[in-house]
């Protein structure tokens, strides 16, 4: 069986899509082949590395891409993460189909936070979030 091969797509691949590309691999690996690149990457933040191994993925591994690295290969689907990525995602050849699915920024709702663990509640509800789309793929992605 022909895996579906789905980038995901955010602004610095530092967050929401690396949670992505490794709950993808995972937990829907005999289905996708995950990928995750950002149009500006940050590298891949610690907090968001702990939080997924909290929830017993290890992604240390992953590292922040740039999309233009990427555009030599033929998705199925791309699937952008935050409304600037949305914005700013590049033409992809062949029959990519752009799916856009938000969510909260947690690095961004954290910097307000005075604690530690406060800030990185905001990771794992994204995270939960993230988890939980990603469990529904590629199914969901026939209908879009």
């Amino acid at each position: 069986m022909k895996k579906t091969r789905i980038l995901f797509l955010c602004t610095g691949n530092a967050c929401r899509s690396q949670m992505a590309e490794g709950f993808a691999r995972a937990l829907r690996g005999e289905a996708i082949e995950p990928y995750s690149a950002g149009v500006l990457p940050a590298g891949v933040l610690p907090e968001t590395v702990a939080v997924m191994k909290e929830a017993g993925i290890d992604i240390s591994a992953q590292r922040s891409k740039n999309v233009l690295d990427l555009r030599n290969v033929e998705f199925d689907y791309v699937i952008t993460l935050c409304d600037s990525a949305r914005e700013a995602c590049p033409l992809f050849p062949g029959k990519a189909k752009v799916i856009h699915h938000g969510f909260d920024d947690p690095p961004a709702l954290a910097l307000g936070e005075k604690n530690r663990e406060k800030a990185l509640s905001h990771f794992r509800r994204v995270r939960d979030e993230i988890m939980a789309y990603v469990l529904t793929l590629p199914e969901s992605l026939a209908s879009s």
